[in-house]
Order: structure tokens, then sequence, then C-alpha cells
């Protein structure tokens, strides 16, 4: 078993990585540090680049099961004016669906994979890891127990990809004095939200701006009660000039920025009712890292949040993960040795996921809220076309889709492996 790829965290990273290298015929192991996998979170969105490569292991069938098949994006203002809307995913033409999933529903997926194709037994809870050392022939990964805190048995592979997240202690020991995550002046509050269907049903919903509250809404599962609600997911965004630096699953109090939404009374939805009647709200500080300038280091490496953290905007953060998984798996399958392997995988993924981090801080699709924003200094508009014409709000949306690699032209590109 030394000759196994070690995958520090059973995330979506580390999950779909073990899935993919599976596929390639090479052996893993994945340790997460979790004493227990349990279902956690709240929404994720699945754009058409990143259902290709789950498609590709055989899970489409068994995601749309439980997600929300999304068709169509909307922008509002906060006064509920419809600014533009884009069809998303096969409605847009693509190749492959767009999923609107909740979190835990896509980690049993790929767990439930992972445990029939990989074999439970390797797939290891309670092992955090807390460094790693390497010799010439093989990568060392060191833990402790998650509950005890005692020393677990070093474990040996034949390389070590560190996919345990934006506080990764992998990237912590290749980078020392890199700091803590960059906040960005914006706290978010999540949450789901039992509730009738809402615009198409299957909607991804952007409304306001962060200078007075932003909101992001999609339905995530449907048909959940006898009444035919969906399971919606939701994210207030407010500019904060201090937060409350936790994990993901901090609880949040409605109390702290429901004032900001108090007036948003929409024909479309009442949205301080929706925000009352979430089952859960979590609170956590929209960071990222600056991007690294470099990931791999003889037989280690990062991916997914480990390697390049980035704000949740685009639906980029899971999706880019899996990407990653996807670029190393085809790396290790052609490369002649470990090392080489890392080291393609990286000159394929590093840039292009900067320039995504990049992308998010200034200009992510979310820009359209912005420039309606500022152009009515936060005013109802009589027509949008005397604001913004469609082609400028067209070109926003689309050029960053080019950055992310989620426009068409992209996938058909590289369509043909």
């Amino acid at each position: 078993m030394s000759d196994d790829i070690l995958i520090v965290g059973g995330g979506i990273g580390g999950l779909t990585l073990a899935l993919t290298l599976h596929a390639a015929g090479i052996a893993c192991r994945v340790y997460e540090g979790a004493a227990e996998l349990k279902p956690v979170g709240v929404g994720i969105n699945l754009l058409p680049h990143a259902t290709r490569e789950l498609a590709a292991l055989g899970l489409e069938d068994a995601l749309a099961r439980v997600a929300v098949t999304t068709e169509v994006a909307h922008f509002f203002n906060r006064f509920g004016q419809l600014i533009y809307r884009e069809p998303l995913g096969r409605h847009a033409g693509f190749d492959w669906p767009q999923f609107s999933i909740h979190r835990a529903d896509l980690h049993a997926v790929l767990l439930d994979a992972c445990r029939k194709r990989i074999g439970a037994e390797r797939i290891v809870t309670g092992w955090r890891c807390v460094g790693f050392d390497q010799t010439a022939g093989s990568a060392i990964a060191k833990f402790r127990h998650a509950t005890t805190g005692g020393d677990l048995p070093p474990q040996s592979g034949s390389a070590l990809i560190g996919c345990d997240g934006i506080n990764s202690a992998i990237r912590r020991q290749l980078y020392p004095n890199e700091g803590p995550p960059i906040y960005s002046g914006v706290n978010m509050w999540r949450g789901v939200t039992p509730w009738r269907k809402f615009l198409s049903g299957a909607s991804m919903t952007r409304a306001g701006w962060l200078a007075t509250g932003k909101m992001v809404i999609y339905p995530i599962r449907n048909a959940i009660d006898s009444e035919g609600r969906q399971l919606v997911n939701w994210v207030a965004e407010l500019e904060t000039p201090k937060y409350r630096q936790r994990d993901w699953n901090r609880p949040g109090a409605i109390e702290d920025f429901i004032d900001h939404f108090a007036d948003w009374h929409f024909d479309w939805l009442d949205v301080p009712e929706f925000i009352r009647a979430s089952e859960i709200v979590l609170e956590f500080p929209m960071v990222d890292q600056d991007p690294l300038p470099r990931w791999s280091f003889g037989r280690v490496t990062l991916l997914g949040d480990a390697a390049h953290p980035m704000y949740p905007r685009g639906s980029n953060g899971g999706v880019q993960a899996i990407l990653d998984a996807r670029a190393l798996a085809d790396s290790f399958a052609q490369a002649r040795d470990p090392v080489s392997a890392l080291q393609g995988y990286e000159a394929q993924r590093r840039e292009p996921t900067a320039r995504i981090v990049h992308m998010n801080r200034s200009n992510p699709p979310d820009a359209i809220l912005r420039e309606v924003y500022l152009r009515t200094g936060d005013t109802p508009f009589e027509r949008i076309d005397d604001v913004i014409g469609p082609d400028e709000l067209r070109a926003l949306s689309d050029g960053y889709k080019a950055v992310s690699g989620s426009d068409k032209s992209s996938l058909q590109a590289s369509k043909a492996r």
C-alpha cells in the first residue's frame, strides 16, 4: 500500500479525486479529519464543466435524482425589478446540465460511489493531518486522532495530495508565513428554507447589492413534502467591517442582518418572511487567499480550496476542485513518475485558478448588480434599457464565463480528450 496516493481530506475535491484515480486504475486512500462523515452545509451549484466530469464518472443520474436541474439565472435589484435573465445548463445549449444541490446530497453521492468502487476500508475518518515528511521515494503524512488528539501512525504513499480546505495543514507547512485568510469586507449568512416554488422553480436568483444587502437564492431539493414545496438555499451578503472567524458550520443569528432586507416584499417572494422560515442559519466571512507561486513540492501538492481558496461567487469553489481532480488524475495516468505528475497538474491548473481568484474579487457574475446599483444611485428604474443595454449585460456575464472556463466554446474545445 506504500505505492498508494494519499488524499488528505474527504470533501468534494478529495472524494472526486479518489473516484477519478480509481477510474484511471490508480490506487489511493482517503484520510478525513472529521470523526464521522455527517451531512453538513447548505447549497452548492454544479456548472456544466463540473457535471461533465461527474457524468464521466457515471454519477449524472444519481445527482439528477437529488438535485434541482437549474434552468435560468435571474438578476434583480433590491426593489424586485428584473435586470437580466439568461438560460443555464442544457437550457442554454450545453451538453451537460447545471445542478443546484444540497452539499450534503452531493457529498453522499460521491461517498457512496467511493465506498463501492475503492472500498470503504480505504476511506479513513477521524485522522486529522498535522503535517508531512517526504523522502526520495515516498511522501509521509502525519496524523492525530480527531477526538483524543493522540498521535496516529504515519502513513506512507507515492504522493500526498492536500485536499484539506482553506485551513489546510499541508498548505500551512508549505507556506508557514502566509498568514490567515484575507477578509473581503463582506460577511455571509446562509440557510435553507422549505418554500413553495417561485419564478421558474429552477432559477438561480441574485438580487440587490453588497452596500445595502444582496441575496442569492436557489432551490436545491424538489418535492420535499406533500405540498410539493422545495428546499431553497439562500445566502445573505452584506458589507461588514468586522466579523468573527469560524468554520462553515458556525450558527448565525437572523437578527444580525434581517433589518437590511426588511422591505424586500416582491411579487415573486417575500424575502424577510422567507428568511425567518429557514431551518438553519450559518455565518461565515467571505475570504480568500492570494494565489500561490507554487503548489507542488516533490511528492506533495494541493487541490481545491487548499490550493486556491476563492470567494464563493460564480459557483466556482467546488467546481474548480472537481476540475482539479480530473486534471490530476489525467496527469498521473500520463506521467512517468509521481513528481512529474504533480508538476504537470500544476502547470495545467495553477494559472487558470489564479485568474478566477482575481476575477471573483473584481468582476464576478454579480457585477451586473453592482453596475445597476451604481448607475441608478440605488433607486428604482423605469426601463432597464435606459440604465444598461442587453449587450453590455451579456458581456459582463460572458466575460466571467470565459475566465472561469464555463463558457460553451471552452467546453466544446476540451470535449475530446
